[in-house]
């Protein structure tokens, strides 16, 4: 039912409350969750990454928003969306490390946004090849444990994240996967877990 509505309510770019039956996971389990009003999902954590696919939904280009809660605890919190994904392992994401937000170490705070390209494009192969390319700070930092909202712009082969009210992207990339469409998911990286609500997607 969920992926109907979802898929239904696209094109008027609407919100909807995301719901664990209307969801493909994998290497992970999901629950309900409310929190004041977000009403929403909570991917556990476990070990290598997790994605968890909107099911009747694809998307090409267009934005995707959602509001993301990870934790403040140094590598242990990896989240954000996945989207042109084929497989459990083949998709483009962009993701957040919350605990480096506001670090004060420089290098830390630089690496709080992430572009990747799995299987081919990983964290570590784009940060040894072209570092500070796939990944920025986030300006204004949000709170590292709280609810932030992010937004997604996929047009063709440019990718740019907005976080809160900021009014410029906190990262611009050139997407390397050259799939052009595919599932958009909820993703989550080693040891992992974290919350998600007030999903929207809206296709161009």
């Amino acid at each position: 039912m969920l992926a109907a509505l979802v898929t239904a309510s696209a094109v008027a770019g609407q919100q909807r409350t995301l719901d664990p039956e209307g969801l493909r996971v994998f290497n992970r389990t999901v629950g309900g969750l409310t929190d004041g009003a977000r009403k929403g999902v909570r991917l556990t954590e476990g070990a290598g990454e997790g994605v968890a696919y909107v099911q009747g939904v694809e998307f090409a280009n267009g934005t995707i928003e959602l509001d993301v809660r990870g934790k403040d605890v140094q590598q242990q919190s990896f989240l954000g969306v996945a989207f042109h994904g084929l497989d459990s392992t083949t998709y483009d994401a962009i993701y957040f490390r919350p605990f480096n937000f506001r670090a004060a170490d420089s290098t830390r705070h630089a690496h709080a946004v992430q572009y990747i390209a799995h299987p081919t494009y990983t964290w570590q192969k784009l940060r040894d090849e072209r570092p500070g390319v796939y990944e920025k700070a986030v300006s204004p930092a949000p709170d590292p444990n709280g609810w932030f909202h992010a937004r997604v712009v996929v047009a063709d082969s440019q990718v740019s994240v907005w976080v809160g009210d900021a009014t410029a992207p906190s990262l611009v990339v050139t997407e390397l996967s050259h799939r052009g469409h595919g599932m958009v998911g909820l993703w989550v990286g080693n040891g992992s877990g974290g919350d998600f609500a007030n999903l929207r997607i809206v296709p161009k």
